[in-house]
């Protein structure tokens, strides 16, 4: 028998079903399954009637378990989704600690990880904490050429959603969005749109969370709206597009959610809007969790590699490769960048502009206060503060609001601007940030 170490169970049950539809005897063994369907999957596995199990680390490291499964013909252990070993990875799991165990617990057993999405940092750790003894490594290419990758900025999410879905009536897709109260609001509005749009999140009833998955999987033109636990094993060919209303939080979380569309090989869309405000917002999740400097500081890199993503001006699909250790020689063609190239201007003089009034207004302010002075806009809060005096006041009137927000992010991205999550927010000028106000370096 071979071992499939899995770690949700909703997985388990799909792939299990799809493999004894091949005629494969697959079972799982998990806390969804009652004492007596436990015990007749023990039975087949005893009598050597079972070809694959499928079992939660969890259970798979209780002493029970792993004394059974010794007295069994154990020819070979998988660990799916081994990406979750990884603390530096975005969906670490602690129950995949203890696995490096079965090295012991198995002596001489051939034992494999799989994962799409580990860089070179996670794939040497995977090494490492499941103590494979130099492993043969098989990396498939990372790219996906049937996906067009389309990045906007956010300027008002449900009309842009509207408008990108208006090319995609009767298509399957998944939209992605950070809340659990936001599913519920988007599925709502999508489907008074005259879409049939379902949410889906950890909050709804399992009976619920099901029948939702179901119909995706079953019905034709289904969109879930979902936050991220919706997807890990989802395998349905024909989505059509993935679409994020919010930022994920890192590179790897983006390609495993995109990774969803188009597994038929047809043409798909990945979709993505994000905004200041999404930066901010997960900045703040980061500086509030509760994990040690050293896993903050590399949330923090992830985030800050997915922000340069966004904000690139060369072919987008060669950056997410490189990201991955892979290179493309020459530009995709299918991307938003290589479609539609950006228009670049030297960016020096708007950077010094912002970065002045972000000091002379005291680095005490958001994004929206600071626009308001640098484009001369006398709003009550500017007014109270007597920042209508300042001397940067309006020196900034040739952009608009957006092209402003786009600033700010790039030089947060660029490392010119931090932005300070205890203060609600406030935009503060980093030691970097000297060199480009003196004039030093220029900013194309």
């Amino acid at each position: 028998v071979t071992l499939v170490v899995s770690p949700l169970i909703a997985l388990m049950h799909d792939q299990v079903i799809a493999l004894e539809q091949l005629g494969v005897a697959a079972a799982c063994l998990n806390s969804s399954l009652s004492r007596d369907e436990q015990r007749s999957v023990l039975e087949r596995l005893r009598d050597g009637r079972l070809q694959l199990l499928y079992v939660a680390p969890e259970r798979l490291m209780q002493d029970r378990t792993l004394e059974e499964l010794k007295s069994c013909s154990v020819s070979l252990v998988a660990i799916d989704e081994a990406h979750c070993v990884s603390q530096w990875g975005h969906d670490f799991r602690e129950d995949y600690l203890a696995l490096g165990e079965l090295a012991q617990a198995f002596p001489g057993v051939p034992r494999m990880a799989l994962t799409a999405t580990a860089p070179e940092r996670v794939r040497a750790e995977i090494v490492e904490r499941l103590a494979l003894r130099s492993p043969a490594k098989f990396i498939a290419s990372f790219d996906r050429p049937n996906i067009r990758y389309v990045v906007r900025s956010k300027v008002d999410a449900k009309s842009q959603l509207l408008g990108f879905l208006a090319d995609h009536r009767g298509d399957a897709g998944i939209v992605y969005c950070m809340t659990r109260k936001r599913t519920e609001a988007v599925a709502g509005w999508l489907a008074d749109h005259g879409f049939d749009a379902l949410p889906y999140h950890a909050g709804l009833s399992a009976v619920t969370r099901t029948e939702n998955q179901r119909r995706f999987l079953v019905d034709e033109g289904v969109i879930v709206v979902a936050t991220i636990a919706f997807g890990m094993g989802i395998d349905k060919p024909d989505v059509r597009f993935v679409a994020h209303l919010d930022l994920p939080k890192s590179i790897e979380s983006y390609y495993q959610e995109t990774g969803r569309a188009g597994r038929d090989g047809q043409p798909s869309v990945a979709w993505m809007i994000y905004g200041l405000q999404d930066v901010v917002r997960l900045r703040q999740m980061v500086e509030s969790s509760t994990a040690d400097e050293t896993h903050k500081r590399s949330e923090r890199a992830k985030l800050d590699a997915l922000l340069g993503w966004c904000e690139v001006t060369e072919c987008r699909r060669r950056s997410l490769l490189a990201y991955f250790g892979e290179s493309l020689d020459e530009d995709c063609g299918n991307c938003d960048v290589c479609l539609t190239p950006p228009d670049v201007f030297d960016g020096t003089e708007p950077a010094q502009k912002i970065l002045s009034t972000i000091y002379r207004t005291g680095q005490r302010f958001g994004a929206l206060h600071v626009i308001d002075v640098v484009t001369g806009k006398r709003s009550d809060k500017v007014q109270t503060h007597r920042h209508d005096e300042l001397s940067v006041f309006g020196v900034g009137a040739e952009f608009d609001v957006q092209q402003w927000r786009s600033v700010l992010r790039q030089l947060i991205v660029l490392g010119y601007l931090s932005v300070d999550t205890s203060g609600f927010g406030a935009l503060r000028l980093t030691r970097q940030s000297r060199t480009l106000l003196r004039g030093d370096i220029e900013l194309p």
